[in-house]
C-alpha cells in the first residue's frame, strides 16, 4: 500500500533543497540537532497540497482513509480529536441548540458547547465499580421525548475504561426520532481492523464519529481522523473543520495518520490476534491470583483496581515507574494500562510481573483512602447560563458549597469533576485538591460565581 504524504516527504528530502520557506528551523542538523527527522516538517509547497483545500496528496490520502474506515467523507485533523468535536458540534448547532451528552464527557465537548452554544443535556449513568457506565438507550430516548429540541446525542464510546455504548440501540432511537448520533470514538480507532470487534466500531452506526488515531495506531500524537456518513452533513463539518482547525498543519502527523490507517488495514488483524490471545492469558492469571481489575471493558484498556485490593494507586504507581512501566492514568482508584496493536507480549509480561509483585508487598496493604465512587457537584444553574454570571476566584479548599462558573478536573482523562452551573461538594474538592493534574483550577483557585453577582 503506497504512503503518499510520506513518500512525497521523503522525495523532497532526497533533493537536499534550498529551504525558503517555513518552518524556521530549515532542516539544519547542525544547528537544530536534536530533531534528525526535521526534513520532513515543512509547509504548504507546490507538491505538498494544501489542508485547507486538498486537490493532492493530501485529498488521495484522505480518500484512501475514508474508504478504509467506512466513511463517505474523512477530514485530517493534527489538533487532536478536540479539532473534531469542535467541528461536529459546529454543524450540530445549525440543526438545534441542545444536544445530550454523558456527564464524563470529554472537556472539548463541554469548551465546544461553549463556544458555539450549545445547551448540553447532561446524563450520569450508573456507577460499575466505582467507574461511570455510558447511559442507556432508554434514558437517551427519554430525554428525546421531553426535550424537544434536542439535535443529537453525542456519546464517548469507548471511554477510558473501555465501556462501549449499545450502538445499535442508539442508532434506532435516533432513527426513531429524527437525531443524529454523533461518537466520541477517540480511545476505539484500532477497532475497525479487529475481525472479531462485533460491531463495536463506532463508524458502524454514527452519523460522525471521531478516531483518536494517536491513542490506539501507529500515528504521531495529535494525529486524528473526522468521519462523516451522511452526506448533508459534509458542508458544514467541512466548513467546521475549517474553523476549528490549524492552519499550520504538521506533515508528519498528516503522514503518520495516513500510514496509521493503511498499515492496520495490511496488518492489524494479526497484530490484534496475538496480542488479544496473550491479555486474556494475562486476565485469567491475574483473576487467579485475586488481583482485581475492571472486567468489563471490551477494549484493549486495562484498569487494574488497586484501591479495590486496598493499595493505594499513588504509591503502586510509584513502584511500578521505579520498574520502568509506566501506566497511562491514575484515577484515584484505578490504575489504567492502555495497550495499542503495536504492544508487545514481552512488554505484557512485564507489567504482570511488576504487578504481581506490588500486591504482594506488605507496606501497601491497607494504604487506600479514597472514595469508591467518582465526584460530580449538583446541578444549580443552566450550562451556559452559568457562564454568564459575574465570577470571582477562591482556593480550593475552601470552595465546598459554592457554585462553579467554569469546569474544573483533572487530566486525565479530561472529564470535569464539576461543571459550570453546578455546586462544588466536599468530594469535588479533594479529588482537585489531590490530582497531579487539573484543568480550571489557577494557582490552586476554581473560579465561582460570585455571591449575590448579576449578569
Amino acid at each position: 500500500m503506497e504512503y503518499l504524504i510520506f513518500r512525497a516527504l521523503q522525495k523532497y528530502k532526497r533533493l537536499r533543497p534550498v529551504r525558503f520557506h517555513m518552518p524556521g528551523h530549515k532542516a539544519d542538523r547542525k544547528r537544530f540537532p536534536l530533531f534528525k527527522d526535521a526534513a520532513y516538517d515543512i509547509t504548504e509547497l507546490s507538491f505538498a497540497d494544501c489542508l485547507e483545500n486538498p486537490e493532492g496528496i493530501i485529498a488521495a490520502a484522505e480518500s484512501d482513509v475514508a474508504e478504509l474506515l467506512g466513511a463517505k467523507k474523512s477530514f485530517f485533523l493534527t489538533d487532536g480529536s478536540s479539532a473534531g468535536i469542535f467541528a461536529m458540534l459546529y454543524a450540530v448547532r445549525k440543526r438545534g441548540g441542545k444536544i445530550v451528552i454523558p456527564r464524563g464527557a470529554h472537556k472539548s465537548v463541554y469548551n465546544a458547547c461553549a463556544l458555539i452554544g450549545i445547551e448540553p443535556y447532561t446524563i450520569k449513568g450508573n456507577i460499575l465499580g466505582g467507574i461511570p457506565l455510558p447511559p442507556a438507550a432508554a434514558e437517551i430516548e427519554d430525554v428525546f421525548k421531553k426535550e424537544k429540541d434536542v439535535s443529537a446525542v453525542l456519546v464517548t464510546s469507548p471511554d477510558y475504561y473501555g465501556n462501549i455504548c449499545d450502538y445499535p440501540a442508539l442508532r434506532r432511537i435516533c432513527d426513531r426520532y429524527g437525531k443524529l448520533l454523533i461518537v466520541d470514538g477517540a480511545h476505539g480507532a484500532y477497532l475497525r481492523f479487529d475481525p472479531d470487534d462485533g460491531g463495536l466500531y463506532a463508524g458502524h452506526y454514527a452519523d460522525m464519529w471521531v478516531d483518536g488515531a494517536h491513542k490506539t495506531l501507529p500515528t504521531l500524537t495529535q494525529g486524528a481522523v473526522l468521519n462523516v456518513n451522511k452526506e448533508e452533513l459534509i458542508p458544514d463539518v467541512r466548513e467546521g473543520a475549517g474553523i476549528f482547525r490549524t492552519t499550520s498543519p504538521s506533515y508528519p502527523v498528516m503522514a503518520s495518520i495516513e500510514y496509521g490507517v493503511k498499515y492496520m488495514s495490511e496488518a492489524g488483524a494479526g497484530l490484534l490476534d496475538t496480542l488479544k490471545r496473550e491479555f486474556s492469558l494475562t486476565k485469567m492469571r491475574f483473576k487467579k491470583r485475586g488481583i482485581r481489575f475492571y472486567e468489563e471493558s471490551k477494549t484493549l484498556q486495562f484498569a487494574i483496581d488497586f484501591g479495590g485490593m486496598g493499595i493505594s494507586p499513588y504509591l503502586a504507581e510509584e513502584q511500578l515507574e521505579k520498574r520502568k512501566v509506566f501506566p497511562e492514568m491514575n484515577d484515584g482508584r484505578y490504575l489504567l494500562f492502555y495497550m495499542s496493536p503495536l504492544t508487545r507480549a514481552k512488554d505484557l509480561a512485564r507489567l504482570e510481573r511488576a504487578v504481581r509483585h506490588i500486591v504482594k508487598m506488605r507496606a501497601l496493604r491497607a494504604t487506600y483512602g479514597g472514595a469508591d465512587e467518582p465526584a460530580y457537584g449538583v446541578r444549580k444553574f443552566s450550562y451556559l447560563a452559568a457562564l454568564t454570571f459575574r465570577k470571582e476566584s477562591v482556593p480550593v479548599g475552601e470552595a465546598a458549597g459554592r457554585i462553579a462558573a467554569r469546569n474544573a478536573g483533572v487530566t486525565p482523562p479530561c472529564v470535569p469533576a464539576v461543571i459550570a452551573g453546578e455546586q462544588i461538594t466536599e468530594q469535588v474538592v479533594e479529588m482537585l485538591k489531590n490530582a497531579r493534574h487539573t484543568f480550571g483550577i489557577t494557582d490552586g483557585k476554581i473560579e465561582v460565581i460570585k455571591i449575590g453577582g448579576a449578569k
